[in-house]
């Protein structure tokens, strides 16, 4: 085959050459050891929490490293794509607080490797592939999708390996001739790579993550250009990695699959490759069973899903390292105070087995992390969620800024700060009692409480009640009335002697509790009640009388 005149054949209007895009792209001036990261999502509008997992990972490997970051768009698949999906990208990962140093961003593109977007590097892409032809490492293939259909069935019968290879590809050897009558006649074409003849060899390459790996080496002559001349995934990432020195390339353990395609590749256009990092699937338990999170089934897999909770991103993010890294519950014990960002993040530390995400551990660790926060804090975060996501709540928490921020900033601070809340959906729950409009009786009284001394609990407690009593001055009164009725003043008393109790001063103060919030589990009712105010409280008291 004459390579020159193939190639003027497959790419006439191609006048450039890969030295030319080599010193369009030089090497990057970063100090020595900086890694450089990309994330490279394709534009359905949906992302997802290993998109997150992937870029955590990326952020921390460029970014401790004095290195960069960036977004690059892989858009080959136009069928995929979804309109604004770009933009519902970067908006969610800036709001889980990774921000790029460079790529395909909101306000256009930024650094000066691109572009950024895939589908308009084409004019790129085919100038290596032309090379490619130049050296008899490509060649055009006119199957038809009955054609190859009817060889992958042939190849079923003959119990043989599927795949478009040694004797199987059939235009492997096409002459320029065949190749040109093919087009003067209409025929669309891809342009596949030459791979070595089958020869059963393997290569081994280093993993930061999994170590050094052994595979097979890839015989199949994969599709480097489709029939519209874009490329495919496994081309486009590695002239684009190559010209945007990509050092270390994250990705899930689904990639492991077309590792050889890749290294293969990298090879063939003389280049080294980046460093691989492939990253364990994101796996739940499920009844027992443990399984990939599953956009059908998992809610939780969808990022959108822990904005419209109201999950802190920062709460995410403390997670999230915890699941990344096995060594960072044990950082944060002995560093309570630091920045997430300052842990050694490292790929060394990486499961590959298969990392469990579990929601409940989330909540755990947002309960703790929110508890860190005050009180104006929490109410600024609570009404920016609420106002996206519940306008009646926001307006409640608007109607007096005092009132709210003096509900929230119970229980907290101190040595041993309350942990109630994980998301600020769950907020509107527990401070519902607060809220007339809100309020309701979710739970009953006291059994070991008559419905008669219930009533005169309350009575009582009205009788007595100054809201000027400080917390030991109060809490003596309703001591006082549990006595008068006939139960213990202790709690200690009455289990050591029940049979001379009716009960003990908790259950007297467990009735004025479920009166004043329909509860009989919530914060100090004390400071609850200088929250709510004396005439609010005296109210509900009365209403839980009649």
């Amino acid at each position: 085959m004459n390579n020159e005149k193939m190639a003027k054949l497959l790419f006439p209007n191609i006048d450039k050459t890969p030295d030319y895009y080599e010193n369009l792209y030089p090497e990057r001036n970063l100090p020595e050891g900086a890694k450089v990261t990309r994330l490279g999502p394709s534009p359905t509008g949906f992302i997802h929490l290993g998109n997150l997992f992937g870029a955590i990972c990326d952020e921390r490997l460029a970014h401790l490293s004095g290195g960069v970051f960036y977004l690059r768009i892989e858009d080959t698949d136009n069928k995929r794509e979804v309109p604004g999906a770009v933009e519902v990208v970067i908006n969610t990962l800036r709001y889980f607080g990774v921000e790029f140093d460079e790529g395909a961003l909101k306000d256009g593109e930024k650094g000066d490797y691109g572009p950024y977007r895939q589908r308009e590097r084409a004019e790129i892409y085919q100038t290596f592939a032309k090379d490619l032809v130049l050296r008899g490492l490509a060649y055009p293939c006119f199957c038809t999708e009955e054609e190859l259909t009817a060889m992958r069935e042939k190849q079923t019968e003959l119990k043989e390996n599927f795949g478009y290879y040694g004797k199987w590809a059939v235009h492997r050897n096409i002459t320029f001739e065949e190749a040109e009558k093919n087009i003067n006649e209409g025929k669309s074409f891809v342009l596949r790579f030459r791979a070595p003849e089958p020869s059963g060899k393997t290569f081994t390459i280093e993993d930061a993550i999994r170590g050094k790996l052994t595979m097979p080496q890839n015989e199949q002559d994969v599709v480097l250009l489709k029939s519209d001349g874009i490329p495919t995934y496994h081309f486009a990432h590695v002239i684009d990695d190559h010209l945007m020195k990509t050092t270390h390339v994250v990705r899930g353990e689904e990639w492991l699959a077309t590792l050889p395609i890749h290294v293969q590749l990298f090879e063939a256009m003389g280049w080294r490759a980046p460093i691989y990092c492939h990253t364990a699937q994101l796996m739940k338990i499920d009844n027992g069973v443990k399984r990939k999170l599953s956009k059908r089934k998992d809610p939780e897999l969808s990022l959108d899903y822990y904005k419209s909770e109201g999950y802190l991103p920062g709460a995410v993010w403390e997670y999230m390292m915890t699941v990344l890294n096995s060594n960072y519950e044990e950082w944060r014990k002995e560093n309570p105070e630091a920045n997430v960002r300052e842990f050694e993040f490292t790929t060394k530390k990486m499961g590959i087995s298969g990392s469990l995400f579990d929601i409940d551990k989330l909540n755990d660790v947002s309960k703790n992390y929110l508890a860190t926060l005050d009180a104006d804090t929490v109410y600024n975060y609570i009404c920016e969620w609420a106002k996206e996501c519940d306008e009646e709540y926001y307006k409640l928490l608007c109607e007096d800024e005092e009132f709210s921020k003096g509900m929230i900033a119970i229980g907290r601070g101190g040595e041993k700060p309350r942990k109630d809340i994980s998301c600020w959906k769950q907020s509107k729950d527990f401070y519902s009692f607060f809220f007339d409009t809100l309020f309701k009786m979710e739970e009953d009284y006291p059994e070991n409480v008559c419905e008669e001394d219930r009533k005169i609990i309350l009575e009582k407690y009205l009788e007595t009640y100054d809201h000027a009593d400080d917390q030991s001055t109060w809490f003596g009164k309703i001591r006082a009335i549990g006595e008068e009725l006939g139960y213990a003043p202790q709690p200690k008393l009455y289990k050591k002697n029940p049979e001379l109790y009716k009960g003990h001063v908790g259950d007297v103060s467990c009735v004025i509790r479920v009166a004043i919030t329909g509860r009989t589990n919530s914060p100090d009712i004390w400071c609850i009640q200088q929250v709510l105010g004396e005439k609010r409280t005296i109210e509900r008291i009365k209403n839980a009388i009649k």
